[in-house]
């Protein structure tokens, strides 16, 4: 690789597994001295992993980066950070219980640079001695800014620095990034809003399955930029046939939520199933989907709006009411709802402990035979006896679902449930979904892969920016639309009969 005074940074063919798994395998970059350069791809597509690389947070396995051509290899952030490259990542890189100030002194930041910064961002009334536990989430991003702006970096990475800042906020990180620009420095740019790259950004590398697939002006590119993002072969394939939605005795709702918000995540949703309907959502990271199944499942409280179930309106502080309204969720981290050292019965029975009492009543009667019915139905394929750390991620997340069911629940929550699974356990577990939607279940459905929203539903929502950015039937639901309406490029009128 040869030095070039017009480029800063320099990547090519970088490539990372973390076992079977390839998150980038010719990962091509070049960013300019005083440029503001975008970094665009759909989830999973390699982002957030060549940051890291980037950083000194992870080693490549191959390929090699230069900074103003030389070779650099960074064994960790400091490493980086020396080097004059720095990165706010997605969550803020502070300990809770410590104050600011120990935030800054652990991160080697200058403390009057970090009050510089904290003026120019317009937060310089935050009082350092308090604990970062106590500030709000907006105020911990500009905080987390602020220390990577007082090293005087060279390049600044921001990975979806404005996804939970509201409409002010934003701005005031714009006017420093531009004001870091003119200064000569370089800013790499990770948002899923497309007019802020727009407004923003000088030119946009987009990945798509770990590859550099292209670079482009950003100046009216916003459907070049999307086609990237997909492929040329988006994949047309149909939907299934969908099944006639079976309405509930007097016509109302399985779940209905009316005007939710939360904090700056989830702002005036709105969104109702129907009996026998899978509704899914389509998210880009960090668009307020975690928070909105949160608030329904009562893991968090709303701050404005009401969810009723069976058109019963439900007090929810806790998961415990959502769960005695039939609400159930099942989260895409398995761990959390399992007991890795118990069995696939045991596991499966939890969610009848209130009528039990103990383990013992598992093994006997009715209880075992609706226990292990549910098991087979869904096709875990080993002893219900088998302890449950021994089945694959998938299998595992099948326990989950099969518990809600041998308890009698209707409404389940699903929030990306096949996340990490193999496509074959994928299938087999959308195809599941649809079976219990058939029988009568009610499905609200989250999944961070836009195809699968097509396949697996009867009608989708998309959320952008914390609100409901379009609505259609599933059938017309594919990956273009999808994907334009998750940057908040098109608003998509409801379907007539499901608004």
């Amino acid at each position: 690789m040869t030095e070039d005074a017009d480029i800063l940074l320099r990547i090519r063919g970088v490539a990372k597994r973390f076992g079977s798994v390839v998150a980038l395998h010719a990962a091509n970059l070049d960013v300019r001295p005083g440029e503001v350069h975008a970094l665009m791809g759909a989830n999973g597509a390699g982002k957030s992993t060549l940051v890291k690389i980037i950083t000194g947070v992870f080693r490549a396995d191959a390929g090699e980066m230069a900074l103003s051509g030389e070779i650099k290899v960074f064994g960790s952030p400091a490493e980086a950070r020396r080097a004059g490259i720095v990165s706010v990542y997605q969550d803020p890189a502070l300990v809770p219980d410590l104050t600011v100030a120990q935030n800054m002194r652990l991160a080697r930041a200058p403390i009057e640079a970090v009050r510089a910064a904290m003026r120019d961002l317009g937060i310089e009334h935050i009082d350092l001695s308090q604990p970062a536990r106590g500030i709000d989430y907006p105020i911990l991003r500009l905080i987390d800014l602020s220390r990577a702006l007082a090293s005087s970096p060279r390049i600044l990475l921001l990975d979806e620095i404005t996804a939970a800042l509201p409409a002010d906020l934003s701005e005031r990180v714009f006017a420093v990034v531009r004001d870091w620009r003119r200064r000569g420095n370089s800013v790499i740019f990770i948002s899923h809003r497309m007019a802020e790259v727009a407004a923003l950004c000088d030119r946009a590398t987009v990945l798509r399955d770990g590859a550099t697939v292209g670079v482009t002006s950003t100046g009216g590119a916003e459907d070049a930029i999307v086609k990237m993002m997909l492929g040329p072969d988006v994949a047309a394939t149909a939907p299934p046939a969908r099944r006639a939605r079976a309405a509930s005795g007097d016509g109302q709702p399985a779940l209905e939520v009316r005007g939710l918000s939360c904090g700056h995540a989830l702002r005036d949703v709105s969104l109702s199933v129907a009996q026998g309907e899978v509704l899914g959502v389509a998210a880009l990271e960090g668009q307020g989907q975690q928070e909105l199944f949160d608030c329904i499942a009562g893991v968090r409280r709303a701050d404005a709006g009401e969810v009723r179930a069976q058109g019963r309106l439900l007090r929810l502080s806790h998961p415990a009411d959502a769960i005695r309204a039939g609400l159930v969720l099942v989260p895409a981290n398995r761990l959390q709802a399992l007991l890795q050292q118990r069995s696939i019965r045991e596991n499966v029975a939890l969610a009848s402990f209130g009528r039990l009492g103990a383990w013992g009543p598992i093994a006997m009667g009715a209880e075992r035979e609706r226990v292990d019915g549910a098991v087979q139905r869904l096709r875990i394929d080993t002893r219900a006896s088998a302890e449950l750390r021994r089945l694959s991620g998938g299998n595992q997340q099948k326990v989950v679902i099969a518990r809600w069911l041998a308890a009698g629940f209707r409404t389940l929550l699903c929030f990306d449930p096949t996340r990490g699974i193999d496509i074959g356990t994928k299938q087999q577990i959308y195809q599941l979904l649809r079976e219990i939607a058939g029988q009568g279940a009610s499905i609200l459905l989250f999944t961070s892969e836009l195809p699968e929203i097509r396949l697996a539903c009867d009608r989708a929502i998309v959320l952008f920016a914390g609100r409901i950015s379009g609505e259609m039937p599933a059938g017309e639901a594919d990956e273009v639309r999808l994907l334009r309406a998750a940057h908040g490029l098109v608003a998509i009128e409801p379907a007539e009969g499901n608004a």
